[in-house]
Formats: C-alpha cells, structure tokens, sequence
C-alpha cells in the first residue's frame, strides 16, 4: 500500500456518508413540496410543516453537541439520531393528515438534526487541517445531491407523486446505513472547558449586525426552500426541469468553492459578504417575475455561488475571527441558530402567509426586500469586522 492509498481509503466512508446524506437533502428540498401540495395542503400548510427543519435548529446544534461531549463520540449519536429519524419518516406510509405530519416532522427533524454539525467536525479531524483534503471529500455531498435529484425529476415524470415518500425513505436509510461504515477514534474529541463568557464578544455592534444580517438573509432564503419547485411546475416547467435547475445552483455553488483561494486573496470576506446581498436581490427579482423563462431561472440558479456560496464563506471568516479557540464551538452554533435556525424558519413561515395573500411574485419580492436589509445592515456596521483579507492576519 502507497502512501496515498491509506488517506483515500480511509476517505472512502466519509464521502459516502456525504453522498447519501446530501441525496436526500436534495430530493427532500426540491420535490417533497409538490408531495404535500398534491395532499392538498395550503401554502401556509405547507411552509409551516417545511419550516420545521429550520425550526429545530435554533437549539439543535447545542443539544447534540452537548450528547456527544458527555459521550466523548460523535458517531454513536449521528448513527443512532438518524435511524430514529428514518423509522419515524417511514411512519408517512401510514398518516398523510396534517397533525400527525406536524408531530413526525416535529421529532424527526430534532434527530436528524444531529447529524451533519457533528460529523463534519469528524471529517475536519480526520484531514488534519488540509482545507484541500476536505474539500475534496465534501464535493461528494454535491456530487450526491445532483446525481440524486436529476434521477428523482426523470422518475416523477414518469411516475405518480406519491412514490416520492419510498424514494426518500430509500435515501434516508441509505444515509443511515453509510453512518455505520464510519470509524471514529475515540481520542478525537477531548474535554476542553468553556467557561469563559462569551458576552463581551456578543456585544459589539458589529457583532450583533453580523447575526441580524445572517438571520435576515436565511429568512429571505426560506421561499426558494419551501415554494420554488412549485412555483417551477406551476409556470409550466417539468419536474426534470426543475432538478436541472436546482442541479445548476448546486454546481455554481461548486465553482465559487474551488475558486475560494483566489477570491480570498482579492477581496475582504466584508466586500464578499456585502456582494452577496446584492447578488440576492437580484436573483429573486428574477425568480419572482420571470417564472416562464426557464433561461432567466437558469441564470437566477447559479447566481447561488453568491448568494449562498460567497455569503457562507465569508461568514465562516468573520466568525473565525471573532470568536477564536475556547469561543468556536459557540460561535458555529449561534450562526447556525439564528441564520438557518431563527431565520429559515420565520422566513419559511411568512414565505407561506405571503404566497396565500401577496402571491409568488410580491412574496420572491418581499425576500429580496429582506435581502436588501440585510445588505444595509451589514453595510452600517461590519466593515471594521470584515476588512482584512482572509489570507492575511
């Protein structure tokens, strides 16, 4: 055996965890919408079960994060967390009324939750530090996503809407069952105390702006989470269609990663984050008024590298840096509560209010409005978080 046999075998289980997780991912975001609105559930309905996602990890990130400390392992909680949340998602082959969905909704997204806060701090480990490492095992979450939704899109063409739960229960025990292919050293994770208070930090204006800015460009996500697929087939467009369109995001978001060095050494994380706002805006203009055009919305697609792949990155900069050692673990899952947690779900919610009352169009409007906040407040008060470059000190 080569000395770089043993790294890339040792990756192995690692991307195939990544692979099927972000399978289901994909499959669950892009078509599990069109499943509930064919049980004839409303758009507030719908946004209300969908948010639940979000909802759970406004505390889920400290929760299991604070099973796995007491456990000294990581693996036993992801591998446990998501058979539960599998054998709960196979409970829809039996109820498809709306309360029992909102309560096997309700605990299977507080398991499944768990499971990839926790094991990208394995992967992390286990690439000793190489960002390149890392980054090539973690492509086969993107990889598995694409692949996975572009055979879902051709099979719903084909097949009745209802198959849709079989397909995504098949996902998530292919996920689950990928979990117990993954080792774990039991001297990954060491006690480390985190008593310092972290409210000095929280405090500061830009600090505080940073989180208010997150939070309002995850609400503004929210539509194209919960009502973008709908929207699609609505305006005319197959599901296969919409798998390629969703696919494109996905690939864009691929490119901005790989170029990351080189955008790292021209631009501040600060003018990332704040490009990426603008870059917001006009995507859901385009998204809410141009439907029809499957080549507007192609375009409005890959302009996910920035509005998601540019902001993540930049942020993950400014937390790195406003919260170092002791305060990092903290830091992540406050990010993590209030952008995707806090802000997906209101957002989610109020996505589902608006498109009863306003419609798609003035709702995707609205989310560009959020956009255009978050980009104002960031513009207020970040710059003196922001205006290093991330390769430098």
């Amino acid at each position: 055996m080569t000395g770089l046999d043993r790294p890339v075998l040792q990756s192995l289980p690692l991307a195939n965890f990544y692979f099927w997780y972000f399978a289901f991912v994909g499959v669950f975001g892009t078509y599990f919408a069109l499943y509930l609105q064919s049980l004839g559930f409303a758009a507030a309905q719908i946004a209300l079960l969908l948010s639940l996602q979000q909802l759970v990890r406004i505390a889920s990130p400290f929760l299991w994060g604070w099973v796995a400390d007491r456990l000294r392992r990581r693996m036993p909680v992801i591998r446990a967390t998501l058979l539960l949340a599998t054998l709960l998602f196979s409970l829809l082959l039996l109820f498809d009324g709306y309360l029992p969905m909102l309560v096997i909704f309700a605990l299977m997204f507080t398991f499944w939750s768990a499971g990839l806060p926790l094991f990208e701090a394995i992967v992390i480990g286990a690439a000793d530090g190489d960002a390149g490492r890392y980054a090539r095992i973690r492509l086969w979450g993107s990889v598995g996503f694409i692949v996975a939704v572009l055979a879902a899109g051709s099979v719903l063409d084909r097949l009745a809407v209802s198959s849709l739960v079989w397909i995504i229960l098949g996902l998530l025990a292919a996920s689950t069952a990928s979990a117990f292919l993954v080792t774990e050293k039991r001297a990954t994770m060491t006690s480390a105390p985190n008593a310092a208070p972290i409210w000095p930090i929280l405090r500061q204006p830009p600090v505080m702006a940073l989180f208010i800015a997150c939070f309002l460009m995850m609400a503004a996500q929210s539509a194209t989470f919960v009502f973008y697929s709908i929207y699609m087939v609505d305006s005319g467009h197959s599901k296969s269609a919409v798998g390629i369109l969703w696919s494109l995001g996905v690939i864009a978001e691929i490119g901005i990663f790989v170029s990351l060095p080189w955008l790292h050494a021209r631009f501040t994380p600060f003018e990332m984050f704040a490009f990426s706002y603008g870059a917001t805006v006009l995507r859901f203009l385009l998204v809410g008024w141009f439907p029809e055009w499957f080549g507007v919305q192609a375009i409005a697609q890959t302009m996910h590298a920035f509005t998601f792949g540019t902001w993540h990155a930049a942020a993950m900069s400014m937390l790195h840096r406003l919260f170092p050692g002791q305060f990092a673990t903290r830091g992540q899952a406050l990010y993590t509560s209030f952008s995707f947690g806090l802000g997906g779900a209101v957002g989610g919610v109020g996505a589902g209010f608006a498109w009863s009352s306003v419609g798609p169009a003035w709702t995707f409007t609205v989310m560009a409005c959020l956009a255009l906040a978050g980009g104002w407040v960031s513009w207020r008060w970040m710059r003196p978080i922001g205006s290093y470059h991330a390769g430098g000190s």
